[in-house]
């Protein structure tokens, strides 16, 4: 198991190129499921997440053809399903990645049934799918949760319906979304989610021959059609790397270009930077960040769905008040479970204290290095983050949650000047 060394205090100079978006990606990926004619995608990341997403697709008897994105920018892939072998997406797949149960819509819309494992991923607290679930039975499907696994029917097709979340979730409103598409008839979603990823499946499957209206606002209207057919789209860009590199280079001192960056699709984020003292100004390419006059301010901050600041970049946020002036307060809302980085911070000589769905963070005037231990994908990255801006060396082990989400999160860091090496171990 691969671990990264860094030897801190360099602060980041350079540009650093932006990948597609693996949220973005994952449900682009089970979203060709619902075409015989194939889809092409351009701008995928090479992620950990995005492979065991190809092995699902496979098991499910599409054929995926990866090869070197022709604009230089992640990899293009032509998805193919013209039949489907299987409909059971396995435990062994589905445990490596909750994505996986993205895979539910597009099976029960096109073929009529799915078996999907429950699924699994970060451990970063209870996600229950039973909102996946509540869209489908509103659609027709009968559903059936039986060891472990999701079985879902509609041997006559879904129809179309009214379905009002109860709550904003995103992974609930794709799958809604993607089964929607070939439903009979007209289905309203409320409550939508409204984040760039829908607006990008969205996007997507218009050009496969869709009829979607109100993506990327609370109520989004499908008409259904009886077939889509084959259609190229290029990813957007991560927009939680996007945020994450910033908050690198303001964390470092340094002053970093973003190119291919989304800087609306961050807005609540670059304001909360803003005000801890962040300059973020747009290019012709992206935007550069840099610290606007000294060491930064401690700021408040809460999680919320789309448009709010995005609960991907809490631990992020949290290890750059660690050596701001004065305290911050960071709040949870969308998950529970997910300040298991506190710890790891705390090791690096960080002086937080929680409570409840809260951090109190008060900064320090630097961090020191240490060994410590990844427990989720963004708590893994706010690690390596705390780790550039720290005296002496730390070790991240545990890194393959960032190998999930994060494309050569080193070599992007050490084109910028940050002294990383990936090693074994650990």
């Amino acid at each position: 198991m691969d671990r990264l060394r860094i030897r801190g205090g360099k602060p980041l100079h350079g540009e650093i190129p932006i990948s597609g978006a693996k949220n973005a990606a994952l449900p682009l990926m089970a979203a060709g499921l619902l075409s015989a004619e194939g889809l092409t995608l351009d701008n995928v990341p090479d992620l950990a997440d995005i492979a065991s997403m190809s092995q699902l697709l496979g098991v499910l008897g599409a054929t995926i053809e990866s090869k070197p994105d022709p604009s230089g920018r992640g990899r293009q892939l032509l998805i193919r399903a013209d039949r489907f072998t299987s409909f059971e997406a396995p435990y062994d797949i589905v445990r490596k990645m909750r994505a996986s149960v993205l895979v539910l819509g597009p099976l029960v819309a096109r073929g009529g049934q799915a078996r999907v494992s429950l699924p699994g991923g970060c451990a970063i607290g209870n996600r229950p799918v039973d909102l996946h679930l509540m869209a489908l039975e509103e659609m027709g499907a009968e559903i059936l949760l039986e060891a472990g696994y999701i079985e879902a029917r509609a041997p006559k097709g879904l129809k179309g319906a009214r379905v009002a979340f109860p709550m904003v979730s995103v992974g609930a409103t794709e799958n809604a979304l993607m089964a929607a598409a070939l439903a009979d008839g007209e289905t309203v979603l409320l409550n939508a989610a409204r984040e760039p990823e829908i607006i990008d499946l969205a996007a997507c499957l218009t050009a496969m021959g869709a009829k979607i209206e109100g993506a990327g606002t609370d109520t989004i209207r499908v008409r259904g059609v009886t077939s889509l057919h084959h259609a190229r789209h290029t990813v957007i860009a991560d927009r939680i790397e996007t945020g994450t590199f910033a908050i690198a280079a303001a964390l470092t001192g340094g002053d970093v270009e973003l190119v291919g960056a989304d800087l609306e699709h961050i807005a609540a984020a670059a304001a909360i930077l803003e005000d801890a003292g962040v300059s973020l100004t747009p290019t012709a390419r992206g935007f550069r960040v840099a610290r606007a006059n000294g060491r930064l301010e401690g700021v408040d901050v809460m999680t919320e769905p789309y448009p709010g600041f995005p609960t991907d970049l809490q631990a992020q946020f949290m290890a750059l008040m660690t050596t701001a002036k004065g305290a911050a307060m960071v709040t949870e809302t969308i998950f529970e479970n997910r300040f298991m980085h506190v710890p790891e911070l705390a090791r690096m000589g960080a002086n937080i204290n929680v409570h409840g769905a809260s951090a109190m963070i008060r900064g320090v005037e630097r961090l020191k290095g240490a060994p410590v231990m990844a427990t989720d994908l963004r708590a893994s990255v706010s690690l390596v983050l705390a780790g550039l801006a720290a005296e002496g060396e730390t070790l991240v082990n545990r890194i393959y949650h960032l190998d999930r989400g994060y494309e050569r999160v080193e070599a992007k860091l050490g084109a910028c000047g940050a002294d990383i090496i990936r090693e074994p171990g650990g």
